[in-house]
This record gives C-alpha cells, sequence and structure tokens, in this order.
C-alpha cells in the first residue's frame, strides 16, 4: 500500500511503503519476459546454451518483445503529454 507524504519545509514529496493490513494479501508480480518468450518458441535454457539457431531465433524475439514495449511507453507518454 502507498502512501503519499508532503514535506512543506522541504517541498518534497515523499512517498511511504506500508505493509499490508493484516488478514490481506500481498500480490506480486514478476515479469520476465525471456521466460516467456522461451515458452512461446518452445525452447528450453538448455536449448539456447546449445544451439545457436534456438539462440539467435531468441534473440530475435526478445528484440521485437523491447521494440513494441519502447513503442507503448512512448504512445502512453505522448498521450499524457497531448492530455489525450
Amino acid at each position: 500500500m502507498l502512501r503519499a507524504m508532503n514535506d512543506p519545509a522541504l517541498s518534497i514529496d515523499r512517498i511511504l511503503l506500508l505493509p499490508p493490513p493484516a488478514g490481506e494479501n500481498e500480490h506480486v508480480v514478476v515479469n520476465r519476459p525471456l521466460h516467456r518468450i522461451m515458452a512461446f518458441a518452445g525452447y528450453s535454457i538448455d536449448d539456447i546454451v546449445d544451439d545457436p539457431i534456438a539462440r539467435h531465433t531468441i534473440y530475435g524475439y526478445y528484440k521485437l518483445y523491447r521494440e513494441v514495449r519502447r513503442t507503448y511507453e512512448i504512445i502512453d507518454l505522448e498521450r499524457q503529454w497531448n492530455n489525450g
């Protein structure tokens, strides 16, 4: 849970991380793009280490993933800047 805290003397906005209240579960989302890409392509880590074709295939998918992610980040930033 996040709580914003303003300190007018320092003119700094701080965010404090509070532990979740008792009885509530905290969910953590782990982002592992290489694991998802390997599962999509059907390769294991051993395949990637041993097979140069598999390594280049996964690397190509990873570059595509980074490009798509960056494109969506740019679109989101442009939306924020243009208020639309």
